[in-house]
């Protein structure tokens, strides 16, 4: 009687069953091809049936390292969210911003960039973070001095139309990226707004699961920070809220949109 493996997946190859099972073995190599087939029907004969996977909790639940979070943003204090108005307004400035770059992309990357911009390798994470906010910031240095303020190495190269737009959107992402996890730790500071304004404009939709997941982040960041603000009159407050307006409402990541 044929096995039920045997019945869903029936023989390809004739086999002579002259030789028994026992004359066989499976130490030395097949002296012919009947030889080989009855060798791989004694190996397949020797497999169970079921067979059940020993796994052990514990190390399991170790390497469960996902963190998801699908969760809005802190609602503003009161007085502390814009009007409707002033979100669209920001929307559709930040939409002619974003044109204006794509039409203009070809001339501005081919601008001469000065002797001191060296721009660092894509993957080179430290290099972008001394690039875009300076030395002062990445070493924590933040002692005033005007000499220094002139020096674009220490305080960070602002992102130049000539700079940006020679960075293709896998660069774009790395940047973006490298600077909101560095904001998830850090406080927030003007050339850190400037960079992610200037990045945002340089992302390319669709986008990517990814880049989803990377603004939302910000703009739950831009929130929890702003919900610690003391003062209306706080400089960090329209930046704030302008990353959230962009994140939510040009970028369509509606449910963290401010309510007025």
């Amino acid at each position: 009687m044929k096995s039920d493996v045997e019945e869903l997946m029936p023989r390809l190859l004739p086999v002579e069953l002259g030789a028994s099972a026992e004359d066989v073995g499976l130490n030395g190599p097949p002296r012919n091809p009947q030889e080989y087939l009855r060798q791989v029907q004694l190996e397949a004969s020797l497999c169970p049936d079921v067979v059940v996977a020993q796994i052990d909790p514990k190390k399991l639940k170790k390497k469960q390292t996902v963190n998801a979070s699908v969760s809005g943003c802190h609602a503003a204090p009161v007085g502390f969210c814009p009007s409707l108005s002033w979100q669209q307004q920001q929307v559709g400035n930040f939409s002619d911003v974003r044109q204006s770059i794509m039409k203009n992309r070809k001339h501005w990357s081919s601008q001469t960039l000065d002797d001191n911009v060296l721009m660092p390798k894509p993957t080179d994470e430290e290099g972008w973070k001394r690039f875009c906010l300076g030395e002062k910031v990445y070493l924590g240095n933040l002692s005033s001095d005007t000499e220094s303020e002139l020096d674009f190495t220490k305080v960070g190269f602002p992102p130049f139309l000539s700079i940006v737009s020679r960075l293709n959107q896998s660069t774009v992402m790395i940047v973006l990226e490298l600077l909101i996890s560095w904001f998830e730790e850090k406080e927030f500071i003007p050339q850190l707004g400037c960079w992610l304004y200037a990045l945002l404009a340089c992302l390319e939709k669709p986008l990517l699961p990814e880049a989803h997941s990377s603004i939302r982040q910000l703009a739950r960041r831009c929130a929890q920070l702003r919900s610690s603000l003391q003062s209306q009159e706080d400089e960090k407050l329209p930046a704030l809220n302008l990353l959230i307006c962009l994140v939510a409402r040009y970028f369509e990541q509606n449910d963290l949109a401010d309510q007025p």
